[in-house]
Formats: C-alpha cells, structure tokens, sequence
C-alpha cells in the first residue's frame, strides 16, 4: 500500500467522524511524520473538514490561477490563510515572491523562522553561533525593508534560536509596523525560558501563533519535551491567550501539534551550554524544579515502533483532540 494510499485511508475514516468547529486554525507543521502536505488548496480542504478556521502553510504555487483558487475558497469556507516564507539570507527574490503573493491571496501575515533546527545542537562554538547572530540580524534588516516596501506583516517564530531577552531586543533594534512575531508558546522551554514570560514579552509583537501545549519528562542529561494534545501539558493555554488578545485583540490562533518522538534537552551537559553566553544557574534550577513538579505520569508521545497506518491515524487523532480542546475548554469557536 503507498503513502498517498494510507492517507487517503486515514483522512476518509477521520472525516466520517463530525469535525469539531472552532476559530483555531492549524499549522502545516502540525503534520510533519505521517502526512507532509504538499498543496496548500489540498491543505486548506482537509482543515476545513477538520472544522479549523484558517491555515498557516507555504504556497505550494505562485501561478495567479492558483493563488485566486486559494483566495476564493478561503472566503468561500470563511477561513484565513497565513503564510510560511524563509529568511531573506543572500538573494532575496524568493521572500519578495512570497510577500508579493501574500497580499494577493488575502494573507494576515508571511512567518519566518531565523533557524531551521536548534540552537543547543547545531552549534558547537560560541563563534559559529555569533556568526549566525549576525547573518540573522542582516536578513531580518534585509527583511523588514521588502516588507515595509510591500505593506506586509511579517511575522518571526521565537524557533528553539533567540531566547526571551534576546528575541526582544532584536525587535527592539527593527521598531516596524511591519515586524512582529509568530508567538510560539512551547519552543522556549528548551532554552531554559519561562513559558508565560516569553508570551507577555512578545505578546505587544505578535503578529501570528504556534500555539500548542507541552509534555515533559526527566531523563538523566537533562529533560525530554514533547507536544502533547491541549490539556495534556503543562502550559497555561487559557492565560496565554488571553494576554495575547489583551495585547493584540484581532489575532488569530493557530495550533501546531507535532506528533514525533520526545525531543531531548541535554541541558546537564557541557555541549549545550557552549551557544548560551549569557544563560546561568539560576534558568537551569528555574526550569528543572519545573520539570520535577510537572512530569507527566505517563509517557510522552512517540512514533517508536509504529506502523506508517497507526502513525497517520495517531497524528491526525492528535490535531482533532486539539481542536476540539479548543472549542470546548478554550471557548475558541
């Protein structure tokens, strides 16, 4: 059986169930292991089934036909669409398409993310790191230039990179209109921040969201983190968003709920420690007394040993727990 046969399987059992209906949109990211969406139409159908309302993925095309496409059946179903985009690192046509195609098809916003993986493994040198520091901030002044010249809001994910302080002064150092944030609510956890810190410091920026809640374990280098479904973790879902809607009334929400294995934090090493110049005890005591008080009972999610039909149906059960969490305890519908 191939893939696209599984997922055609498993997207017909899930929608033979009534799809909860809430203003909470989902991410693409929210399907990184069982299904990778490809098309953004595609995309946009199976969250409307889902009862979700609007999307955060990459235009799968720029073709003025495609684009219109997108942009009627999003008002047709009522659904925004947000836009995913990389930095504008060297040449910078491709942002500029994006940002262009953004206004066309009616997007609140383009994300970007300065870094694709995270700090704590992809830097073995504080020199490596500080040469990213600065290839990021020329982008980012790269960046907000395109998009005061086009009027877009452009929105960068705290993405396991910047920690609270120093996400807040690079915003500081770009005070646009039209730079703001994608406000993830779990990703700083791994960086040793506090989760309801980070979103009152970035709320006053906030373009866009990855909201999703967070599962933790000790494991002897440290902790493992892992999303979970809402309510599962041990983040304040009800408060977050409630300071993002003091700060930015308007805003949507957009859940990303990855199904994968638990990601490791191996904040007791050496190695981590090496990109985080300004980081001290007192983040690490901070975050362990965290994890010993909100360990979860019972094991984290994992795809380990699943076959490829019980990890689609596992992912989407994930995003559908979600979303209905949101409808009935978030009051988001």
């Amino acid at each position: 059986m191939t893939r696209r046969t599984l997922l055609a399987s498993a997207l017909a059992a899930a929608s033979a169930t009534a799809a909860p209906q809430t203003t909470m949109g989902v991410a693409t990211t929210s399907y990184m292991t069982g299904w990778r969406p490809k098309d953004t139409v595609e995309f946009l159908e199976r969250c409307r089934q889902l009862g979700a309302g609007g999307i955060q993925a990459s235009l799968s095309s720029l073709e003025p036909a495609y684009i219109k496409q997108l942009r009627d059946k999003a008002g047709q179903y009522g659904m925004y669409i947000e836009l995913m985009g990389g930095l504008p690192r060297g040449d910078s046509a491709a942002f500029e398409a994006t940002l262009r195609a953004s206004k066309e098809v009616g997007a609140l916003c383009v994300r970007s993310a300065c870094l694709g993986g995270r700090r704590y493994e992809t830097f073995k040198t504080l020199a490596d790191w500080n040469a990213f520091v600065a290839d990021s901030k020329a982008a980012v002044e790269r960046g907000v230039r395109i998009a005061e010249k086009h009027k877009v809001r452009w929105a960068l994910e705290n993405h396991k990179d910047w920690t609270t302080e120093e996400f807040v002064e690079l915003l500081r150092q770009y005070p646009s209109d039209y730079l703001g944030v994608c406000v993830d609510t779990g990703n700083n956890l791994s960086l040793l921040d506090e989760p309801m810190e980070l979103v009152e410091a970035l709320a006053p920026r906030a373009f866009s969201t990855h909201i999703k809640d967070m599962g933790v374990q000790p494991y002897p280098d440290g902790f493992l983190l892992s999303e979970v479904p809402f309510g599962d973790g041990l983040l304040d879902l009800k408060r977050m968003i409630g300071i993002l809607k003091k700060h930015q009334p308007g805003i949507r929400l957009t859940l990303e709920m990855i199904t994968r294995n638990p990601l490791k934090v191996p904040c007791l090493t050496d190695a981590y420690w090496v990109p985080f110049p300004a980081r001290h005890g007192r983040f690490l005591a901070r975050t362990l007394r965290r994890v010993l008080a909100h360990a979860s009972a019972k094991p984290l999610p994992s795809i380990e040993g699943k076959s490829p039909e019980a990890i689609l149906a596992y992912e989407e059960d994930n995003v559908r727990r979600c979303l209905d969490f949101a409808k009935t305890q978030l009051s988001l519908a």
